[in-house]
């Protein structure tokens, strides 16, 4: 299981490309899943992605993934703000996970500043744009190799 980690994605990421494009920028989710692949390689992590739109799914990937990976990315989306499912779930997950924006959430409508799952996670990006993926795996890596939690 040595270096096997998770990048779970929720609502509407799978629509990078499309999306406001002043927010997110104008890449798309293939080429994020592409250029994150690239950068795992580098680094020798291997790496599984995620996407849903539907919260329960969500828990239950976090739920399977307690006993597959040894790290977790997660970009929770909208469910950031509103999931205390996937907040308990990830409670459970005992090893390192970042939780990882693409925009500030703090810059953005009042309702987006508060997180239910930043005190369960072991740190956070955000604000970054798509290059903070690129952060998290180097920073899930450096965490791992170090046995943070």
């Amino acid at each position: 299981m040595q270096n096997n980690i998770i990048i779970i994605n929720g609502p509407n990421i799978n629509l990078l490309g499309d999306r406001d494009k002043s927010i997110y920028g104008t890449e798309t989710y293939q080429e994020l899943l592409d250029r994150c692949k690239l950068e795992a390689a580098k680094i020798k992590i291997n790496v599984e992605f995620y996407q849903s739109n539907i919260e329960g799914e969500i828990v239950t990937k976090i739920q399977d993934s307690r006993k597959l990976f040894n790290g977790m990315i997660i970009n929770a989306a909208a469910f950031t703000h509103t999931s205390v499912a996937i907040r308990d779930a990830l409670s459970l997950f005992k090893k390192p996970c970042i939780e990882l924006h693409i925009s500030n959430i703090h810059n953005r409508e009042e309702f987006r500043h508060k997180s239910l799952i930043s005190d369960v996670v072991t740190g956070i990006i955000c604000g970054l744009g798509t290059y903070g993926y690129i952060l998290a795996i180097n920073s899930i890596y450096e965490m791992i190799q170090n046995g943070n939690k």
